[in-house]
């Protein structure tokens, strides 16, 4: 493959490269990515507990490279989406958490990239990033978390209101798109799903879709935290404690239409009645969240699921299925009622860990597998080098290209720094910092009343229920990763304090927040 370059322009921060879009065959990216999409639920890991077939997913995985450790830098949805953005950590793209964050447009970012070096790109369903999508041809976004049904849109700057099951929407939207585009050019589709991002709320077609089916339950759903950090005990994103009305579904979404109401009422109407005579305490309401939550969450996987197929046969039909590189992900994972949780945030193996896989053929030879360190902040810089295009120097992950064409490099990473920062709202999940490596982590619960660190060990406890840091036999491995994490602190540059709006707009127990954060936060109010 020829490219040729015309010109080449410096701005402040961005190259842009103008290619001839006469001889322009590079490949074309299909970016499909969801929202708190866990391993658990996706059929081609093969995970202990079967819970959801995904065919259409699982494709992907045997027609191209399934990746068993893509892990992600800081486990919340606005920053990992940041990170993909950037190709850096949050510390350097300045998103860190859910609460006062809002991504900068004007930094350098791969779209705005393959946009001026003559890629086409769209960006359709959830952004949740604060500001207007930059870089785009074309975009149609929901607007912050999005709903699951009738879902209001933004479309290149103006509301435009929607009918039928957000996924589906997004589904439609993406396949309009691939069949309106400028077929002159090669093109960047990022197709993001809301689904499956709480309140999991199922499309119509799917409510009954298991059977109330009992699930097997996780070996930790009733995990008491014994002898690990009050950070780990003292959350608030527990079946046993957090879970609402609204996850539940006792309470009825505000937005459905009087058809679409007949039919949530003929599903949840009985069992909800059901569930308020049996008068539930103790472990037996636990387990019936539990179960209420699979249904829920798996329908969601499952129209996922269906829409991915279409999107994959829409391509084929295209002619477009042989030139174009489709690459299918999560922000994160999620707890499926490991440790008693849903949510995500921790460094914890649920929630640390999204699927990936990658489809691209004559490059990628089908059913591998990768077991390497990748990271969400490697993205960027694979979009890049697909795209033919120079990675900036100051973008901290590594293109997956090697690895994609069977070459793992020799200094591929054995390690991955994760820093969390959001406190105290929503789950009162403490921040956190840490090494990774394949076997262990090394873990900093540092604030606001904490001050502790845990090693785990995958092998010797691959539930991450003991906490290893002081026991006989493991002195040399946590010098050894005390080491480590120095060093990747230095080179991803995060050896200060990170700053106050870091952790959210949330003071902690006796703090009072900086006057302007303050002020902004009293101006949100009102």
């Amino acid at each position: 493959m020829t490219i040729r370059v015309l010109a080449v322009i410096t701005l402040p921060l961005l190259m842009l490269v103008s290619v001839s879009s006469a001889s322009d065959q590079r490949p074309n990216i299909v970016f499909i990515f969801c929202d708190d999409l866990t391993c658990q639920s996706v059929s081609a890991y093969g995970e202990s507990r079967h819970l959801l077939e995904t065919p259409h997913i699982d494709r992907l995985a045997e027609q191209g490279m399934l990746f068993n450790r893509c892990l992600v830098t800081n486990s919340i949805c606005g920053p990992s989406r940041a990170t993909i953005l950037t190709g850096k950590y949050s510390h350097k793209n300045g998103f860190y958490n859910n609460s006062n964050s809002r991504f900068d447009s004007s930094q350098p970012a791969f779209p705005k990239m393959l946009q001026a070096s003559g890629y086409q790109t769209a960006m359709i369903g959830k952004w949740h990033l604060g500001s207007d999508p930059v870089g785009f041809d074309y975009w149609h976004i929901l607007p912050g978390q999005g709903v699951y049904y009738n879902p209001p849109m933004i479309r290149m700057g103006e509301r435009v209101a929607m009918e039928g099951y957000t996924t589906d929407l997004i589904g439609d939207l993406s396949i309009e798109w691939l069949k309106n585009r400028d077929r002159t050019k090669p093109f960047m589709l990022m197709s993001q799903h809301k689904a499956p991002h709480r309140e999991w709320a199922p499309a119509l077609r799917h409510l009954g879709w298991d059977n109330d089916r009992v699930y097997p339950e996780p070996a930790t759903l009733f995990d008491d935290y014994k002898g690990r950090s009050t950070a780990v005990s003292d959350h608030d994103m527990g079946l046993d404690r957090t879970f609402t009305d609204r996850d539940a579904k006792l309470n009825t979404p505000r937005n459905l239409t009087p058809e679409q109401l007949v039919e949530w009422n003929r599903y949840y109407g009985p069992r909800n009645e059901e569930y308020h005579k049996a008068n539930l305490t103790g472990r037996d309401l636990v387990r019936w969240r539990y179960n209420r939550y699979m249904h829920d969450y798996l329908a969601c996987v499952k129209a996922v699921d269906e829409n991915v197929g279409r999107l994959i046969q829409a391509l084929e039909e295209e002619g477009l299925s042989d030139n174009t590189v489709v690459i299918f992900t999560s922000d994160q994972g999620f707890f499926l009622g490991e440790h008693g949780w849903f949510d995500k945030r921790w460094i914890f193996e649920e929630s640390l860990r999204s699927p990936l896989m990658v489809r691209w053929p004559g490059t990628v030879e089908a059913g591998q597998e990768c077991d390497r360190i990748v990271s969400l902040v490697d993205f960027a810089e694979t979009f890049l080098e697909i795209a033919g295009l120079p990675i900036p120097d100051d973008m901290q992950g590594r293109s997956l290209v090697p690895l994609l064409q069977g070459k793992t490099p020799e200094d591929w990473r054995k390690s991955l720094y994760y820093h969390y920062y959001e406190f105290p709202v929503p789950h009162r999940v403490r921040p956190h910092k840490g090494v990774i490596t394949d076997r262990y982590k090394l873990v900093h619960y540092y604030k606001p009343d904490v001050d502790d660190w845990e090693l785990l060990d995958r092998e010797a406890d691959p539930l991450e229920v003991t906490n290893f840091y002081e026991h006989p036999g493991y002195s040399d491995i946590v010098a050894e990763l005390h080491q480590e994490l120095k060093r990747l602190q230095t080179e991803v540059d995060e050896l200060d304090e990170p700053p106050r709006r870091a952790y959210g707009n949330r003071p902690f127990a006796g703090e009072q927040l900086p006057p302007q954060q303050k002020k902004n936060r009293q101006k949100k109010k009102q």
